[in-house]
């Protein structure tokens, strides 16, 4: 087993004394080394599934009850990071064959957090033009974001992903027109007093396609992701302003550094394979070298599935 490192593998500077810290090292004996206990106000982060992806410094197929085990002891490290009104977000899926591991996973997570929130990430979906309704005005039916195709007679395509958003105590407000959207009938706005001047909760279906990349090596060098909006919208529903330090243990290619750079937030990432932190270096710094920070999310489709 490697020693601790003393320095972490990048330490960027932002606005007002914030940075942007990247750690070499694996995230359960990690946290606790580098993070004084409580002070983590937002956790989003995606562990590896145990489906079997080729991961270049882990292996990603386990016995299940080893995983689950594996994952226990990351959630008591994020657990004694944790702020008492912090948010912990975590990112899953599963397969046609195996839809009780994300189950499995928060059920393993809930021992310790309340689940408070269940979010629905889909990556592809079908609008029908007569569903959508006369105000959508859509020229025809629209089948948007990208797919993993599943040849199978027995199963359906997987369009989805989970987001579960833990906390201690099920009672962490959120900021839920952050991510808001408008009214479609402006009606609406008059008559519900909490109409929040013309935007209402997004609710728990997020619709957020990958980004169009024309060469997975170069774009996208990690076998499993999620773009940057997916981890800024999580930070954003748990309110910016309360967000003094965001954490993801398993930082990848730094989707989530991003993110919190974008916000202009303290954030801490962990990860095992100095590759992955590499890219993630140099998308922190190409998003601190952008005219504007901040910005709205926005979407796009994934390379290399088949579009819907």
């Amino acid at each position: 087993m490697r020693s601790a490192p003393s320095h972490p593998f990048a330490d960027l500077p932002l606005a007002d004394g914030r940075t942007v810290v990247l750690w070499n090292e694996d995230c359960r004996p990690g946290l606790a080394r580098r993070l004084d206990p409580g002070t983590v106000d937002v956790v989003v982060t995606s562990p590896p599934y145990n489906l079997g992806v080729r991961y270049r410094s882990y292996d990603d197929r386990r016995p299940r009850a080893e995983y689950l085990a594996w994952i226990g002891k990351v959630r008591d490290a994020v657990a004694g990071a944790l702020s008492p009104a912090g948010s912990f977000f975590l990112n899953i899926g599963g397969t046609p064959k195996d839809p009780w591991l994300p189950f499995d996973v928060a059920r393993e997570v809930g021992r310790t957090f309340v689940l408070q929130n269940v979010i629905h990430w889909v990556k592809s979906i079908a609008i029908d033009r007569e569903a959508a309704g006369r105000s959508a005005a859509l020229p025809k039916d629209l089948a948007l974001g990208h797919y993993k195709p599943v040849l199978s007679a027995r199963y359906l395509h997987g369009a989805q992903e989970y987001i579960f958003h833990f906390s201690r105590t099920g009672e962490v407000p959120l900021d839920r027109l952050a991510i808001g959207v408008p009214y479609q009938d402006k009606s609406n706005v008059v008559r519900w007093k909490r109409a929040g001047g013309g935007l209402r909760c997004r609710g728990n279906t997020w619709f957020l396609p990958y980004p169009t990349i024309r060469e997975r090596a170069r774009d996208r060098p990690h076998p499993a992701t999620f773009p940057p909006e997916l981890p800024e919208w999580c930070i954003r529903l748990h309110g910016v302003d309360r967000a003094r330090l965001v954490v993801d243990p398993f930082v990848g290619i730094g989707s989530s550094a991003v993110a919190a750079a974008r916000l202009g937030l303290s954030f801490v990432g962990f990860d095992v394979d100095p590759e992955y932190l590499k890219v993630a270096l140099a998308r922190v710094r190409s998003t601190l070298r952008a005219p504007s920070l901040g910005r709205k999310p926005r979407g796009g489709v994934r390379e290399g599935s088949e579009s819907g």
